[in-house]
């Protein structure tokens, strides 16, 4: 096990080691780099911060009134609300400014009530637009923490007298930190890396310099990149050592959660929860419906290739999201069951990792497979794709991992071994039911990221391999914005029956049983 950590750590830090190397090389350029790059750094923390708390609101709010409470329509609305997801940044990002365009749908609504659509750039453009596709990042894992926790704490609370928010802020919030902060990190890390979405709203963070730099300003690029990935890395050794020493200890679910009643907060949640979809799906998807029905409506567009395209997202998304589970559950047991340095340590570069640009990522991938003879072959290769997105989201299934491990109680881990000697048997039998749900969630997120990533798969798909994300960026950049809406559209009922079928109809059954 060890030295599967080992590997692992070398192979997500080589992003940072193909950094490190070139910024090194600079000289006396790499200290006007430096101070180039201090006012896009402020900056990006400031936005990142932001919007990593208020995802952390949304989506523990969220994950509680849908997987606790007796609102209506919970199913429905579970796979609703992790949908915006799915949706490309830059994608959603360019949908607002449609919506708030004159014609668009926004702007007439606000238009009805007498009020003037507002100038949809800089920090608080940028910052409602990645809060409302983020959520998602802190609403799974959560989510996937409520359904391993057993209900008896709760219930003994409202047996005292509490009521169903008090019970949540003194007796499930505290179960559910690991969760949030992983899920909060993941947001973070996500906005320190994001280009579309600032680069359509006019706000200028660290990845813009490096974006904008990459062709006539390498230094300034690698310079950027470099300061990006120490902060990413300052970042997760700091949740790192800020978490409170933790086992697998928790008591184990032993019957179905009986949902609690709001009362007269039932409507106010329920309006809550819809506002969010509203803002966070419906908006954006009725703007890409806008523009496909335009094209429709005119003959400007078709769906021809398109399905090729639809199969490729969802084997490469299935298959990275397994891929990604499988190498981080040996490191996930390392650092909670046996607190090992070294598991930490590879922890910080398998984490780090969701922070560099998937650009970056593709680049120092494509210097290592032509410089290295070994594994020269791999240059545009499916293989070496998968490998480029499990470096870039194989954080989101650590965190989950992570939680998984700690949902198997010691005392039952060591009981399982005192009545079965097989190792294989324990796991399936005793580990894996209870670790589920949260391998799943991580699974999930790995899934739906994978699905709208662009940069890695310009640059490192093998020829002729087309996903809905190129689709959808190459017809944006020859703006035809119809074929955006028809390819963004199907994105989006793709992932939401991926998402159902892989994810949340298994959450529900385990939720069941």
């Amino acid at each position: 096990m060890l030295a599967h950590v080992a590997v692992l750590g070398v192979i997500f830090a080589l992003p940072g080691l193909f950094i490190f190397t070139r910024t090194s090389q600079l000289g006396d350029e790499l200290g006007e780099t430096i101070s180039a790059s201090l006012a896009p750094l402020g900056r990006t923390i400031l936005l990142s911060a932001s919007v990593a708390s208020t995802a952390v609101l949304l989506g523990t709010s969220l994950a509680w009134l849908l997987m606790r409470t007796a609102l209506p329509a919970r199913p429905s609305l579970r796979v609703l609300v992790v949908l915006p997801l799915v949706l490309p940044s830059f994608v959603g990002a360019a949908a607002f400014l449609a919506a708030l365009a004159p014609g668009g749908i926004l702007h007439g609504t606000l238009d009805l009530i007498g009020l003037e659509a507002p100038r949809f750039r800089g920090f608080w453009a940028s910052w409602i637009v990645l809060s409302l596709f983020t959520f998602p990042y802190v609403f799974l894992p959560v989510a996937a923490r409520l359904l391993a926790l057993p209900p008896s704490l709760e219930e003994s609370a409202r047996v005292l007298g509490r009521g169903s928010v008090a019970t949540f802020f003194a007796v499930t919030l505290p179960q559910l930190r690991s969760a949030i902060a992983s899920g909060g990190l993941l947001v973070f890390l996500y906005t320190v890396s994001e280009f579309g979405a600032v680069q359509l709203l006019g706000y200028d963070t660290l990845t813009r310099v490096i974006f904008a730099s990459r062709l006539s300003d390498r230094a300034t690029s690698f310079t950027a990149s470099c300061i990006l990935i120490v902060l990413a890395g300052t970042v997760v050794l700091l949740e790192r050592l800020s978490r409170p020493p933790q086992r697998a200890n928790d008591p184990v679910r032993s019957h179905p959660v009986e949902p609690q009643q709001l009362g007269r907060w039932r409507l106010p949640a329920l309006f809550f929860v819809l506002f969010v979809i509203l803002m966070g799906l419906v908006v954006p998807v009725a703007s890409l419906a806008t523009w496909a029905w335009r094209g429709v409506r005119d003959g400007r567009v078709g769906v021809d290739g398109l399905l090729g395209a639809a199969i490729n997202t969802s084997v490469v998304g299935v298959i990275t999201s397994v891929v990604a589970v499988i190498a981080v559950v040996p490191l996930a047991v390392l650092i909670v069951r046996h607190r090992a340095r070294s598991a930490n340590v590879a922890s910080i570069a398998v984490v780090s990792g969701f922070a560099v640009p998937g650009l970056v990522i593709a680049l120092s991938l494509v210097f290592w497979t032509l410089n290295a003879p070994v594994i020269g072959g791999l240059y545009q290769t499916l293989p070496l794709l998968i490998g480029a997105y499990v470096i870039h989201f194989g954080s989101q299934a650590l965190g989950a991992a992570e939680d998984a491990v700690r949902a198997v109680p010691d005392s039952l881990r060591e009981s399982s071994q005192l009545l079965e000697t097989s190792a294989s048997v324990r796991l399936r039998r005793v580990d894996m039911p209870l670790m589920r749900p949260s391998l799943v969630s991580g699974g999930g997120l790995v899934l739906l990221s994978t699905v709208k990533e662009l940069p890695a798969t310009l640059l490192l798909a093998p020829i002729g391999f087309r996903t809905l994300a190129t689709e959808v960026w190459g017809s944006y950049e020859d703006g035809f914005f119809a074929e955006v809406g028809v390819s963004g559209l199907i994105l989006v009922a793709l992932s939401a029956m991926l998402t159902w079928v892989l994810v949340l109809r298994r959450s529900d059954a385990i939720r069941a049983s």
